[in-house]
C-alpha cells in the first residue's frame, strides 16, 4: 500500500485530518511521566491510546529523541513500534528535517524507513533533487519537502524573488517569483514522478498557503503551526484543502500533548477542522 492509499483510508475511518506531534521534550513531561522506566515513550502511549481515534498522522519529531542520545532513540523506536503494532492504519511521520547528499541520505533512509518503519520524513530542498532521490526512490513512502515553512524567520530565504525555471528547466526571463513558489513548483512538475511527495507549508501563512495550493493542485500538504504557533484554523482550512476536500495534514503538537485534556483538546480541533471543511 502506498503512502497516499494509507492516508487516504485512515482520512477516512476517522474522519480526520488533524495530526498530533510527538514533540515530547523530557523537560516538560508530567512528573508521573519522567519517573518511569521509559518516560517519553510513557508519556506517547499515553497520548496515543487518548486520541487514536482522532488522528490521521502521529509526527514524532526526532530532535527531542536524540537530545536523550541513546535512550531517547530507543523510546522513538518504541514509540513508532507502539503505534504500527496498535494502530498499523495511523500514519506515522518522521519530522527529521533531513537533506544532505546522497550517500548521507542513504544512511538516512534507512533510519527513517527501515528502522523506525515510518511512512513519510520531512525533507531540505536546498540540496536539490538529485541529493534527495534515495529518499524519492522509495515509492511507498511518503517524502514531505519544506516549503514555507511556519516559523517566524522563514521569508529570509524563502521569499526571495528569482526567475522560476520554465517546463524545461531553463530560466524564463522577467519572470519574477518567490523562492518557496519556485520549490512548489519543482516538486509538482520535477521530483513526483512517484507520486509520493508532499509539501511542507505553516499554518501561519495563510495567503502563502492558498497560493501554493494553486500550483500544486491536489498534492498532500502537511501543515503545522496551529496551536502555540498561533495559526488560524478556518484561514488554514479555506486556503488548504484540495478538490477532494481533503489533501491537508494538519498538525498541532504542544497545544494538545500537554494540555489539561488531550483527548478533549485533539477531539476540539479535529471537529473544528472539519467544521470548515463542510463550508468551502
Amino acid at each position: 500500500m502506498t503512502f497516499a492509499q494509507k492516508l487516504d483510508n485512515i482520512i477516512t475511518k476517522n474522519n480526520s485530518l488533524l495530526c498530533v506531534g510527538l514533540d515530547s521534550n523530557f523537560d516538560n513531561l508530567p512528573e508521573e511521566f519522567k519517573s518511569q522506566e521509559f518516560p517519553q515513550f510513557a508519556f506517547n502511549k499515553h497520548i496515543i491510546d487518548l486520541t487514536h481515534d482522532l488522528v490521521c498522522a502521529y509526527k514524532p519529531n526526532s530532535a527531542f529523541y536524540e537530545a536523550r542520545g541513546a535512550d531517547g532513540v530507543a523510546e522513538l523506536k518504541m514509540t513508532c513500534d507502539y503505534i504500527r503494532e496498535n494502530h498499523p492504519d495511523i500514519i506515522i511521520i518522521l519530522d527529521a528535517k533531513r537533506g544532505d547528499i546522497g550517500s548521507t541520505n542513504e544512511g538516512y533512509v534507512q533510519f527513517a524507513y527501515q528502522y523506525l518503519q515510518a511512512d513519510a520524513v520531512t525533507l531540505h530542498p536546498y540540496l536539490g533533487k538529485e541529493a534527495l532521490q534515495p529518499f524519492l526512490d522509495q515509492k511507498e513512502k511518503g517524502c514531505i519537502i519544506l516549503c514555507k515553512t511556519s516559523n517566524p524567520g522563514a521569508g529570509e530565504f524563502q521569499d526571495l524573488s528569482m526567475d522560476p525555471p520554465s517546463e524545461g528547466g531553463a530560466q524564463r526571463a522577467g519572470d519574477v517569483d518567490k523562492l518557496y513558489k519556485t520549490v512548489a513548483k519543482s516538486v509538482v512538475t520535477n521530483w513526483n514522478t512517484n507520486g509520493n511527495c508532499m509539501l511542507v507549508v505553516g499554518a501561519t501563512y495563510p495567503k502563502e498557503l492558498a497560493e501554493i495550493r494553486k500550483i500544486v493542485g491536489d498534492m498532500t500538504i502537511l501543515v503545522p503551526g496551529i496551536g502555540a504557533q498561533g495559526g488560524d484554523v478556518e484561514k488554514t482550512v479555506k486556503a488548504g484543502l484540495n478538490s477532494q476536500g481533503r489533501g491537508m495534514i494538519i498538525n498541532s503538537s504542544r497545544g494538545i500533548v500537554f494540555s489539561k485534556d488531550p483527548k478533549e483538546e485533539a477531539k476540539k480541533l479535529r471537529d473544528e477542522i472539519n467544521r470548515y471543511r463542510t463550508i468551502i
